[in-house]
């Protein structure tokens, strides 16, 4: 019984869990991409 009570909770922490890091791996893609253009942009003008 004990088990049918958890497992709710088990699911939605996990649930609310990916979704933070999906959203923190795709802000790190964001500032990796502006960073690479922030260096292309330096190189080519000087």
């Amino acid at each position: 019984m004990k088990l049918l009570r958890i497992a709710p909770i088990a699911v939605l922490a996990s649930a609310l869990a990916l979704t933070a890091c999906a959203n923190t791996v795709r802000g790190v893609g964001k500032d990796v991409k502006s960073t690479a253009n922030a260096v292309e942009d330096t190189v080519e003008n000087p």
